[in-house]
């Protein structure tokens, strides 16, 4: 019976590390960064923002949340209203990998794993050469549960600074590099 104790409170000892170990290990995402450019922590609580839109291009499905500055401003016509968007907004795009739901009527496609996460914010001054933005893309790795910053060989392509978006918006400088239309509720 001391045996089986022993052997019990071992065990228990050593699944008690473990998790601690795992628990000490696991990424923080705040604590990702663009090189020269976007950090994680500048998007904290992105996860609760509203809903700008949802979109699907090619194979993933997205969904762009705005902060506060950016819904209100949307609200005020900005940018249809040739306006631009104030220096503060901000915007999250989490891309999905879809999948069908086999069990639902219709099997509808639905969000699958995670892919990545863009965020883009206005600061004219700190990115006043890529018209007042600057843009992060990071990856997802589910096997790991971690971020990495995108890079070249990211779907899209990404340069990884805080330029990286600039090229692709500038097809929507009127809109102050916006691509995102807030949609009628």
């Amino acid at each position: 019976m001391r045996k089986s104790t022993l052997l019990s409170i071992s065990i228990s000892i050593l699944v008690a590390v473990l998790v601690a170990s795992v628990s000490i290990f696991a990424q923080d995402k705040y604590t990702v960064r663009v090189s020269n450019g976007l950090a994680f922590a500048e998007f904290r609580g992105y996860e609760d923002w509203p809903v700008v839109a949802i979109s699907q291009n090619g194979d993933k499905i997205a969904m762009i949340l705005g902060n506060t500055l950016m819904i209100d401003a949307y609200k005020q016509g900005v940018p249809d209203n040739g306006r631009a968007f104030p220096d503060g907004a901000k915007l999250a795009k989490i891309h999905w990998n879809p999948k069908k739901q086999e069990t639902y009527p219709g099997q509808p496609t639905v969000l699958g794993t995670l892919h990545d996460v863009d965020f883009m914010v206005k600061d004219s001054k700190r990115f006043a050469n890529s018209g007042g933005w600057g843009w992060g893309a990071f990856d997802y790795e589910a096997a790991s549960d971690t971020f990495r910053p995108a890079t070249v060989a990211s779907r899209p392509p990404q340069e990884n600074d805080a330029k990286c978006g600039f090229a692709c918006h500038t097809v929507v400088k009127s809109r102050d590099y916006v691509f995102t239309e807030y949609g009628k509720r």
